[in-house]
């Protein structure tokens, strides 16, 4: 299940918000909100909101805290206000002041039995017939895995 909070028109660059995303990105939103203040940079403030809603809502979908994880972090760019500041000789400097979205998106980790459960349920059905869709999606993906094969060894051999 997924779950969303959205924190629109933020007064703050969408590349000051970027570089905190990555520190936060691979743990559980609960250790997020341990760390975000320790960070350092201002742009950690509006990011924990964020994911303080994103988990109130889960709350409220009667979904514990500790199933949660990241499923993404998306920070867009707003609407930019063009301002002037005055210059020398009577004349304009223009600058820009950017507003940023940021989109939290949560999703419940799966215990493993479920997780096997569905992979052999998928396996039987796609067996019979029933499924064709999950087969093209495999046999794609092995062709993407071979174009790929060339290239990783080329990357192994060059470290």
């Amino acid at each position: 299940m997924e779950i969303t909070a959205t924190q629109k028109f933020v007064h703050m660059s969408p590349r000051k918000l970027r570089l905190v995303v990555p520190l936060v990105k691979n743990i559980q939103p609960t250790k997020a909100l341990e760390i975000l203040p320790h960070i350092g940079k201002r742009a950690a403030e509006p990011l924990a909101k964020v994911i303080k809603t994103a988990i109130a809502n889960a709350k409220v979908k009667k979904l514990s805290e500790a199933d949660l994880v990241f499923k993404e972090i998306q920070i867009n760019e707003g609407p930019r206000l063009k301002r002037w500041r005055p210059g020398a000789k009577g004349r304009v400097k223009p600058y820009i002041k950017r507003m940023s979205h940021i989109r939290v998106v949560l999703e419940t980790k799966e215990p493993e039995a479920i997780k096997k459960a569905r992979k052999k349920i998928e396996t039987k059905t796609s067996d019979k017939g029933i499924s064709t869709k999950s087969k093209e999606k495999s046999s794609k993906k092995k062709i993407a895995r071979n174009l790929l094969k060339p290239l990783r060894k080329k990357r192994k051999e060059g470290k």
